[in-house]
């Protein structure tokens, strides 16, 4: 009876889909010390399978310069995840397909605190448009719209 319940208990753990072992990925996202919003899309990714640790700055205009992000395209907070910058309050399925594609890039950026936007108050009212952050200097893209 102990091998009919060890073989069927492997049977089942085998069944799972892998993503169920995979470990969280690991963000980390740098934020002004006073911006409540930025908690908000921390959890948001946490709620995603994101291991999220939080650095509150008091720099993060020069984080973002530094990661390649032109300041007329800052969101409120940065998170660093892999070799990418995710600037402001991205969707995850942004993020995802940053993660899975893995374009040479810098990373996306959505500008700015849009209302609606994951971690932001009230409902989405405009569509986003995500953009692609160079490695050599050249002006941003659009990436994607939502």
């Amino acid at each position: 009876m102990q091998r009919r319940t060890f073989l069927l208990a492997s049977i089942a753990v085998l069944a799972l889909p892998l993503p169920a072992f995979a470990a969280p990925i690991r963000a980390t996202l740098y934020k002004n010390p006073q911006c409540s919003c930025c908690e908000g899309y921390a959890d948001y990714l946490r709620q995603n399978g994101f291991q999220v640790e939080v650095k509150p700055t008091n720099d993060l205009t020069e984080i973002s310069r530094k990661a390649g992000v032109p300041e007329a395209l800052q969101g409120c907070h940065s998170t660093f995840i892999d070799r990418y910058v995710i600037d402001g309050h991205v969707p995850v399925e942004m993020v995802n397909k940053l993660l899975a594609e893995k374009p040479d890039i810098a990373g996306i950026t959505l500008p700015g605190m849009p209302i609606g936007s994951p971690g932001m108050f009230g409902a989405k009212t405009e569509t986003f448009t995500i953009y692609a952050l160079t490695r050599d200097g050249k002006p941003p893209t659009v990436y994607a719209t939502q």
